[in-house]
């Protein structure tokens, strides 16, 4: 198949060498160009512009955030410009569902199709092809991209015919994700001010009660209190918990924790831990108790 791949930063990285290593023929577009010298040296090709990178037979989009994602699609060299007609553009990214609905549109009119299809797993996934895809939108054109899916993952989920759904199901996911980890967090806190080891406590959680990939990886993170390098920084969760929250607001679902969360980031933020992964609410709990990291 012809894909265009565009946004290579840690996920996309993987996730378009994956797409090479299927065989397909891909061609990437990054801000950065350099980023696309590892791919290229690996057999795919260098697109000038997002509308460049559309040409083929699908574009897949995994870029950070609403404002990155309006970039790349929209204008003269923009993905719907360049995309043919009955073309697919597949959004991987964790966009908010208000930005799903208006390029769902925006593909509709263009006689285009758009796929939400975000994914769950960290960096070291992507690269293992490990990745869980949440697929929405039209079914024959998820069944067209299912090879795609399956080059850069374990299993695809599909979750609806309106691509937002996906969204809506990976902001959901994100959020549980973030409440993980200040659970975690304010234990963690809890047993260090009481002297005891982390690394005991991880110990008992993992192989009782929480014997979960999330709790063994966060949890890791959080007794090593190894916040780096970041493989999804605390602005980019921040983001995300606010994305949650808008899309709360306009279904009409109060989401407290959410609100709590979201003044953890922004309390870690400001002390200066942006640059950090988000399991670092960790530090931030552990300051809030009077602890040292």
């Amino acid at each position: 198949m012809h894909v265009g791949f565009i946004g290579l930063g840690g996920m996309g990285q993987g996730m378009a060498a994956n797409l090479v290593k299927a065989g397909h023929r891909v061609a990437v577009y990054n801000r950065t160009r350099g980023r696309s010298d590892p791919l290229a040296a690996a057999g795919a090709s260098v697109a000038a512009s997002p509308a460049d990178a559309a040409k083929g037979d699908v574009v897949m989009t995994m870029v950070a955030d609403d404002h990155a994602l309006e970039a790349v699609c929209l204008g003269e060299q923009g993905v719907l410009a360049g995309l043919p007609r009955g073309a697919i553009h597949v959004s991987m990214s964790t966009i908010s569902v208000a930005l799903a609905e208006r390029l769902a549109t925006a593909h509709q009119e263009a006689g285009q199709v758009f796929l939400s299809a975000p994914v769950f797993g960290r960096p070291e996934a992507a690269a293992a092809a490990k990745l869980f895809v949440v697929a929405a939108g039209a079914a024959d054109a998820i069944e067209r991209c299912r090879p795609l899916f399956e080059a850069m993952g374990q299993r695809t989920f599909v979750v609806g015919d309106s691509p937002s759904a996906a969204n809506v199901v990976k902001l959901s996911g994100n959020f549980l994700i973030a409440t993980v980890i200040e659970g975690l967090s304010e234990a963690f806190a809890l047993v260090r001010k009481s002297g005891l080891d982390s690394r005991m406590f991880l110990e008992v959680l993992t192989n009782t009660l929480f014997a979960a990939p999330i709790y063994k990886t966060y949890g890791g993170l959080i007794a090593e209190q190894k916040y780096e390098p970041p493989a999804f920084t605390m602005p980019l969760g921040l983001k995300d918990v606010r994305l949650a929250l808008a899309a709360a607001e306009a279904a009409r679902v109060p989401m407290p924790t959410a609100s709590l969360i979201r003044d953890q980031l922004v309390s870690g933020i400001a002390r200066g831990h942006g640059n950090l992964d988000w399991s670092a609410l960790g530090r931030v709990a552990a300051e809030n108790a009077g602890l040292q990291g």
